[in-house]
């Protein structure tokens, strides 16, 4: 298997796992610090806005290489089996049907408000 093999893999896993989250927040039978941990990482990846911007070398792209994937595997580890089968299946249907992901408005207000309380901070 090739490196962009293995990297697009990675990455269509990585998308499969988020949208995941978003149909675990809405699950009943989330337990409530999976779906609020779930709830700020879909958040964060469904936002336009990133925390730090890609234009910053390096740092730019360590939230979207570590941390997001590091938060989206810890959240996929704290849903319950049941849910997380009913979650995935719910997100197969999904991308046959519509085909692109998500995008969340809380989460671009998110990121801005964070930005503008380390700009005030400092």
């Amino acid at each position: 298997m090739s490196i962009s093999s293995t990297l697009k893999a990675w990455a269509n896993r990585l998308k499969r796992d988020g949208l995941t989250l978003w149909f675990a927040g809405k699950h009943p039978k989330t337990p409530w610090y999976a779906k609020a941990l779930g709830m700020l990482v879909v958040a964060y990846a469904l936002s336009p806005i990133d925390l730090v911007p890609d234009f910053i070398p390096v740092l730019g792209y360590l939230d979207d290489v570590l941390l997001l994937p590091g938060l989206i595997w810890l959240t996929i580890k704290l849903l319950p089996p049941d849910v997380l089968v009913d979650c995935r299946a719910q997100v197969d249907d999904w991308i046959d049907t519509k085909g692109s992901k998500p995008r969340s408005r809380f989460g671009a207000v998110l990121i801005v408000t964070v930005w503008l309380l380390t700009a005030a901070a400092i």
